[in-house]
């Protein structure tokens, strides 16, 4: 089998949990439940599959620092910086021409780094049989998540039949994907979950460095051609610099997936969590009160208050809630944040009113 690859997608935006995120601190630097950044775990999730020399992290300028302090066993030359903000495809192409220069008949996974997943042992069982799927076939492989409701957040994998790969046994079954489907009306999402056959889109994807360079070759020249120099560069850093900002923003799903020839899915088995909003982090918070409880991540003083969301950073900080339901009520050193639960998909929103040194 050919050597295991991870490329760690770490870029975005610190908007959907302000004032905790920044634009330089985005979620996935975060320790939001205890345990370690999202990004931290992601990689010690890898631990036992693949060697932290073979892990590549993608992020921005804005971050890098950040990413850096949270991964400090991975070496700093394959931390990457990107240049420009260009959604995932570009970014991807970035990864497979980094990895390809150091291995081009590699496998590769790549991850977000931003989920929450605490069951490892799937985890691992789950990712080995991917890779073993993409290191015998010639086949983009991805996971998917099995639906517990019908999310009109995520985008959908509608699944076809079982595969079977000559010469290969896997405790995940592979499947082909039908095709991909946007992110639905709750309605045509709720006939996805009776008619059953959907997964959603985790992002999680597992490919050959040959077969994803043939795939780009053949559905989009562009980042092949830029995958090709990055892979060739003695001066890397010189060639990302000058072309990745001129690729055009678009997604790896829009570039790549949707149009390939030979698409597998594989549903997961482990718990998931994209830990969307101050909404999905609530659920992991401690209850307080009876009834309709408030969530919290400190201690609080309630009266006549149901349903709210309370996470506090603040030490010698108390806070107190009397007669409010259905709020989001966030305290760090220098803001606070007090809204409508409904409203939660709106803080990013708001984020872009805020003065700049708070954004």
């Amino acid at each position: 089998m050919s050597s295991q690859y991870a490329l760690i997608l770490a870029g975005g935006s610190g908007t959907r949990f302000w004032p905790l995120s920044r634009n330089s601190r985005p979620k996935q630097l975060l320790d939001l439940f205890g345990k370690g950044s999202l990004l931290a775990q992601t990689i010690k999730r890898l631990e036992g599959l693949i060697p932290k020399e073979n892990i590549f992290i993608l992020t921005n300028a804005l971050q890098i620092e950040g990413v850096k302090a949270e991964a400090p066993d991975i070496p700093e030359e394959n931390i990457f910086a990107e240049p420009a903000k260009r959604d995932t495809a570009p970014a991807v192409a970035l990864g497979v021409g980094l990895i390809a220069a150091r291995d081009p008949n590699a496998s590769m996974v790549v991850l977000p780094a931003d989920q929450l997943i605490n069951d490892v042992a799937n985890f691992h069982a789950v990712i080995s049989d991917a890779l073993s799927v993409a290191s015998h076939t010639e086949a983009l492989v991805t996971v998917g998540i099995k639906p517990t409701w019908a999310c009109s957040s995520y985008g959908y994998i509608e699944r076809g039949a079982e595969v079977e790969i000559k010469g290969l046994t896997v405790a995940n079954t592979p499947h082909l994907v039908k095709r991909f489907r946007e992110k639905p009306a709750t309605e045509l999402a709720e006939k996805f979950l009776e008619q059953g056959g959907f997964s959603w889109n985790a992002g999680m994807f597992i490919w050959s460095v040959p077969t994803v360079m043939k795939e780009l070759k053949e559905n989009a020249p562009d980042l092949f051609s830029f995958v090709e120099k990055v892979r060739d560069a003695d001066d890397k850093e010189g060639v990302i610099n000058t072309i990745f900002d001129c690729l055009s923003p678009i997604s790896i799903d829009y570039a790549l997936m949707e149009s390939a020839g030979c698409v597998y899915n594989i549903e997961a088995n482990f718990d998931w969590d994209d830990v969307g909003s101050w909404i999905s982090v609530s659920k992991y918070l401690e209850e307080s009160g009876s009834g309709k409880v408030n969530r919290t991540n400190t201690k609080i003083t309630e009266m006549d208050s149901e349903s709210n969301i309370v996470y506090n950073t603040r030490e010698n900080s108390h806070i107190a809630l009397l007669g409010v339901d259905d709020l989001i009520v966030v305290q760090t050193e220098d803001g606070v944040l007090i809204a409508k639960r409904h409203q939660a998909d709106a803080i990013k929103k708001l984020v872009k009113k805020l003065p700049p040194e708070l954004q």
